[in-house]
């Protein structure tokens, strides 16, 4: 039996929110150095893409077969060695992840020399509320405190952070979890009481992080 995500995966690969962007191309320039990386919960492959093009040896990894990883594997239960890679990397996928704690414990496992985390901005819990309604696999989004907290206590040391402004459609981005009717009614209203649609986008942010041990 398909699985919700596998069933996803076109849109995402195709999805103009999620193949492209500032915060994308920064983990292209986090990543000089490295030679080696993991690309966890890949979704539509962007992330593994971009560091291929950009001449590293990468693995991706992703729950959902539909996906189409390298590896099946969820983030909390990477099945590598300690060390494997020089740079573990993750974008637009841990607001899914279900212990977030365990799975920087292992993104901090598997990088020898960094790792690199992008994802949704914490921005109040009208946006979260609609998020839940949206796509009920969401678990959280997080602020830049709560993403320091859970590297830090991973065991790495965050250097550099960036947040960037990333409006989405909102059109699309209903569609893409099959979200319509009442579910979807209340989502923009939600997002309408947040102060955060504004001509058909919604005004989200990303936040990325840079650590290291």
């Amino acid at each position: 039996m398909s699985d919700p995500w596998s069933e996803r995966a076109e849109l995402y690969r195709t999805s103009a929110a999620h193949a492209s962007g500032p915060d994308l191309e920064l983990v292209v320039e986090w990543a000089e150095g490295c030679r080696t990386a993991i690309d966890v919960a890949t979704g539509g492959g962007h992330v593994a893409r971009r560091l291929r093009d950009a001449g590293l040896e990468v693995v991706s990894c992703d729950p959902a077969p539909g996906m189409q990883p390298d590896v099946i594997c969820f983030a909390e239960e990477l099945p590598f060695a300690d060390a494997s890679f020089d740079l573990a990397a993750t974008r637009v996928a841990a607001h899914h992840f279900a212990d977030p704690a365990q799975a920087a414990r292992e993104l901090a496992r598997v990088a020898a020399k960094r790792v690199v985390v992008v994802d949704t901005l914490y921005q109040g819990d009208d946006f979260e509320r609609a998020e839940k309604i949206r796509d009920p696999s969401h678990v959280r989004n997080y602020d830049e405190a709560e993403w320091r907290a859970l590297l830090g206590d991973a065991g790495l040391e965050v250097d550099e952070v960036r947040i960037f402004d990333h409006p989405v459609e909102l059109v699309p981005w209903l569609e893409r979890t099959g979200c319509e009717g009442e579910e979807a009614d209340e989502a923009r209203r939600l997002l309408a009481g947040a102060g955060l649609l504004d001509g058909g986008f919604i005004g989200m942010r990303r936040i990325a992080l840079r650590a290291a041990h």
